[in-house]
């Protein structure tokens, strides 16, 4: 399978939030508070994409959009792949790229993990991320946030 990567465009803000809606119900549910779940449709995705363009880099396949990364600042704030590309280097390329970007402008990148999301935490665990502890990551929903008890990941991207 060959992967590319390139900076997302308005245009894949549909596809970016169907893969964040899915993979988001695939990791998340049973593992998150259950008052985010009204706050997790595919409308509150779609309304989330759009802001997040610019700092969004899309992995393709074939011609088409398979998984995407956010990165803000030091965080890799969000990474999913679709189900069907999974275990085929698209999360591994967007995980590189992302930690590239983040070496540009500081030392060490952090991402959090629900704690009952195992397959994310082993990936990232065989990519060279730690477990530096756990926190209450503040879950954007409209109006506000909700606390998620989570798992902060770093890992050194400069030397």
């Amino acid at each position: 399978m060959t992967i590319s990567l390139r900076a997302a465009t308005p245009d894949d803000v549909e596809v970016i939030a169907g893969l964040w809606h899915q993979g988001w119900l695939d990791g998340h549910v049973g593992h998150v508070p259950d008052a985010l779940l009204p706050h997790r449709r595919p409308i509150d995705f779609r309304n989330r994409v759009p802001p997040r363009v610019p700092d969004t880099t899309v992995a393709i396949v074939a011609s088409g959009v398979v998984g995407f990364v956010t990165v803000h600042d030091d965080e890799v704030e969000q990474l999913f792949v679709a189900q069907s590309a999974r275990g085929g280097g698209a999360a591994d390329a967007l995980l590189r790229h992302a930690e590239q970007v983040i070496a540009a402008r500081s030392d060490v990148a952090w991402l959090a993990v629900v704690a009952g999301n195992a397959r994310a935490r082993r990936f990232y665990e065989r990519s060279g991320w730690g477990d530096a502890g756990g926190f209450d990551y503040a879950a954007e929903i409209a109006g506000g946030t909700i606390p998620v008890p989570s798992r902060r990941y770093e890992k050194r991207v400069r030397p």
